[in-house]
């Protein structure tokens, strides 16, 4: 693996002008290189999408960054100033977010929307700008790209304006992309045809691709390593590989089988009791303690136990210990 090109340490969100809270978002790491795949999984209230607005220094006005570190491309992002951001974002990291029809400027043709980040970043000239984003349009599938290029968003599809979103993302070719949710919006068959488009440019562009989604089914079928949060924490990460066969966190294992599976007709579906807490009602010890059903009155107290061998991470006293051993899935 090479160096990554995004780094994030011991990241802490909390509300600003709010002492004595827990954090909304606490103690989280990962990496991101070129040309690798990660996930960001979770039920929604996880902290996932906060994560990723801190990466790209968009965190909302009343939440701030207070403790941990953030790296892109060899910048401090949480030290760096406005015009520095402004920088960074576009040309050393792309974003595809879940409501391309939100995310687009209804009032320019897609093609302008496109060719604006390269004139920004690149310093092109308005005709050498429209050119490319033809290309680039072309590149992720779009059909008759020059005359798409002079079409407003409203006039195009879901799955159109999310191809478009993403022809935006790699128009100054970053290093790395941040997809939030992005085929949430879409039916089955588009979502496969977005996800195999990622897959493709991660292939052949060599961009890293960070996938915030709550949808296992993309995860097995996109990345390469997952991280797992609950309540702003995380609490396993590992290899897609290692994480679906072989869970080692309570959270995940429950995770996995809430997934409806082929097959298995008129079988019950199992889910999680309870939902994620929100910000302000954090249970004390472990936060996932009120809905995990190996729960022992040990979870209650303040949670110190996390493992990390043959680079898997996981954060349960009860792992860490020895006392729990959850089973291989077939």
């Amino acid at each position: 693996m090479t160096d990554p090109v995004l780094s994030v340490r011991g990241l802490v969100i909390d509300f600003t002008g709010r002492p004595g809270r827990r954090a909304l978002v606490q103690d989280v790491d990962f990496d991101v290189s070129r040309g690798q795949s990660v996930a960001l999984i979770g039920e929604s209230g996880c902290g996932k999408t906060l994560t990723s607005l801190a990466v790209l220094g968009l965190l909302p006005p009343r939440m701030r960054v207070s403790a941990g570190s953030i790296t892109l491309g060899g910048v401090d992002v949480l030290s760096a100033g406005e015009r520095t951001l402004r920088g960074l974002r576009g040309r050393t990291i792309g974003a595809i977010f879940q409501e391309p029809m939100s995310s687009l400027n209804p009032t320019m043709t897609v093609g302008d929307q496109i060719g604006e980040s390269r004139r920004m970043h690149l310093g092109e000239s308005r005709r050498t700008a429209r050119a490319r984003a033809v290309e680039l349009l072309d590149r992720v599938g779009i059909p008759n790209a020059a005359t798409r290029a002079r079409a407003y968003p409203h006039e195009m599809s879901g799955g159109m304006q999310q191809r478009v979103m993403i022809a935006a993302a790699i128009a100054c070719e970053p290093a790395v992309v941040l997809a939030d949710e992005p085929t949430t919006a879409l039916d089955a068959t588009v979502q496969a045809d977005i996800l195999t488009l990622l897959e493709d440019l991660r292939r052949d562009l060599g961009l890293g691709v960070l996938l915030v989604t709550h949808d296992l089914g993309v995860v097995a079928d996109f990345c390469a390593d997952v991280v797992v949060m609950y309540a702003g924490h995380v609490v396993e990460r590992a290899s897609a590989k290692k994480l679906f066969h072989a869970p080692r966190h309570p959270y995940t294992e429950a995770l996995l089988r809430a997934v409806p599976q082929a097959g298995h007709a008129r079988t019950t579906l199992n889910v999680i009791p309870g939902r994620v807490p929100a910000g302000g009602a954090l249970p004390t010890g472990c936060r996932f303690r009120p809905r995990c059903s190996y729960a022992e009155p040990c979870c209650a107290e303040p949670q110190l136990g996390a493992v990390n061998d043959d680079a898997h991470f996981t954060f349960c006293d009860r792992v860490a210990a020895g006392e729990l051993v959850l089973g291989s899935r077939s």
